[in-house]
């Protein structure tokens, strides 16, 4: 069992930056391909970025590309969400999410859920 705990979101202005944080226990994470998705109300939950185990690769949603940026700390069992250039359409509640085996791919079903952590842009 892979227990994670999202941290870092808040109220933040359009063009602002805000880093998420995953706080994994349970498992080492070394062994998991981690990732994000939010949910916006109203809508379906989303992918947004994901990351190899060694962190060698990633991938994230067009939406996101060049403006969030994912990575790893398997040492501290974290993961990082670092959201730069934020937009108003970025407001949800952001996940962190953990599959064992999984491969890297935007349409993956987590087996592992933190309980989000919600991130407000205003305009």
């Amino acid at each position: 069992q892979v227990n994670l705990v999202e941290s870092g979101g808040g109220l933040v202005q359009a063009g602002g930056s805000l880093r998420l944080s995953c706080a994994a226990s349970g498992r080492t994470i070394s062994g998991y391909l981690m990732g994000w998705f939010r949910q916006a109300p109203g809508k379906e939950r989303e992918f947004v970025c994901a990351i190899t185990r060694g962190g060698s690769r990633t991938l994230s949603a067009d939406s996101v590309k060049g403006r969030f940026t994912i990575s790893r700390d398997n040492a501290k069992n974290t993961v990082y969400l670092q959201m730069n250039s934020l937009k108003p359409g970025d407001t949800a509640v952001y996940y962190c999410a953990a599959d064992l085996w999984a491969g890297l791919k935007s349409d993956w079903r987590p087996e592992y859920w933190g309980q989000g952590t919600q991130v407000t842009v205003s305009s």
